[in-house]
């Protein structure tokens, strides 16, 4: 099987209602992960660089790769753009990965950015819902929240789930979010305070739903070989893959469910040949408390309609058997588009190399990250390890 690139750098900006530009954001996340390589790093040695956005709210119409050379410092820079939704920055990465595994390109960067908070709420709705069917579900006037309202919905119908499990994802990562002191919400609830939020889709209240953010994240990729030069403790990325399904959710043959999620996870395992319960810890894609208990069961960590009671067993907590989104994930960290599946490989970085801090999992060596894009119509699913 063996390693296809390692990370050997990475960086972060605070996640939030931020003051910053997204140049300033941007800027932040890729000092970081150049500051971050143990050995130093030239920049002038990158040879390409890869930027996940939608560009929300129009703030770069095009060319908006050009600004991640200039904010890199590196001017000629051959840089992509890549946009898949939700799962551009997990897209973004495994082109990355591509390039280095291929030969292409020894060193590159990767960096996520969107800056959400300084357009009005009906501009976000808007851009947020062409992540769906743009020709019946948003002129029915379905928003993101109300497609996973009617998903969560059927599941607790299905699998006669009490709404304590959704609680408990959300009592959760906003207990992880609080040992993060770059996430968005910084304060743990109680599931009283989830179960009797107001709600935003039924059965979806507001502590169910992710927050709109502004922020960046950046990590810097590097063949094994270059890697080893540059570090002692590279991450690996030994298994990547990605799928993707119908955009309508009408379309689809089952609601309680992402094929893109499945075929991309049994992609990645195969390609990095190991097996789930080699896995220490999982970056879930949770942009509401169902989307995690669903990532739980596509991802082939549970059966189906299994993942409520494996939640509330405890099992997806920091020191459970499987833990799950110890950052916050998107549900408490903040879902800034275009940066989450970096941030998501940021997170990794840090807890396979034992430097998260109080968030940190204890001996983790191998690791998941599942990005999603909009519904489930496409997903990114990349397998790390210590080597």
């Amino acid at each position: 099987m063996g390693h296809r690139a390692a990370i050997v750098g990475a960086g972060h900006s605070r996640f939030g209602v931020l003051a910053e530009g997204p140049r300033a954001l941007l800027r932040t996340a890729l000092d970081g992960a150049v500051a971050s390589v143990d050995r130093g790093l030239d920049r002038s040695a990158i040879a390409r660089g890869y930027l996940a956005t939608l560009g929300f709210g129009g703030w770069q119409i095009g060319n908006a790769s050009a600004v991640l050379a200039e904010e890199l410092g590196v001017p000629g820079l051959p840089t992509v753009r890549v946009e898949n939704a939700c799962a551009s920055g997990g897209f973004a990465l495994q082109e990355a990965v591509q390039a280095v595994a291929s030969g292409h390109s020894e060193l590159v960067v990767v960096a996520g950015l969107e800056k959400m908070t300084d357009v009005s709420s009906a501009r976000r709705r808007y851009w947020l819902g062409v992540s769906g069917d743009t020709e019946w579900e948003r002129q029915a006037g379905l928003t993101f929240a109300g497609v996973y309202g009617l998903l969560a919905s059927a599941y607790l119908d299905r699998y006669r789930v009490s709404p304590e499990a959704l609680a408990e994802v959300a009592v959760k990562n906003h207990e992880n979010g609080a040992l993060n002191p770059n996430a968005h919400f910084q304060k743990p609830i109680r599931r009283e305070q989830a179960l009797s939020s107001p709600k935003v889709a039924d059965p979806l209240g507001l502590y169910d739903c992710c927050p709109v953010s502004d922020g960046a994240a950046a990590v810097v990729l590097a063949s094994p070989e270059l890697a080893r030069r540059l570090t002692d403790s590279p991450v690996y990325v030994d298994g990547v893959g990605a799928a993707s399904d119908r955009l309508a959710v009408q379309e689809r043959d089952d609601l309680l469910g992402f094929s893109a999620s499945r075929r991309a996870a049994d992609a990645a395992f195969r390609a990095a040949g190991v097996r789930r319960e080699g896995i220490s810890v999982v970056e879930a894609h949770d942009c509401f408390t169902i989307a995690e208990l669903l990532a739980l069961e596509d991802l082939g960590f549970c059966g189906r309609g299994e993942a409520a009671a494996l939640t509330l067993a405890g099992a997806t907590r920091r020191t459970g058997r499987l833990p799950v989104n110890p950052d916050g994930g998107l549900k408490a960290k903040g879902h800034p588009i275009g940066a989450t599946g970096v941030s998501q490989a940021y997170e990794l970085f840090l807890q396979l190399r034992g430097a998260a801090g109080a968030r940190q999992v204890p001996g983790a060596r191998t690791a998941l990250a599942h990005n999603v894009g909009g519904a489930g119509a496409t997903a990114a699913v990349t397998i790390f390890s210590t080597g």
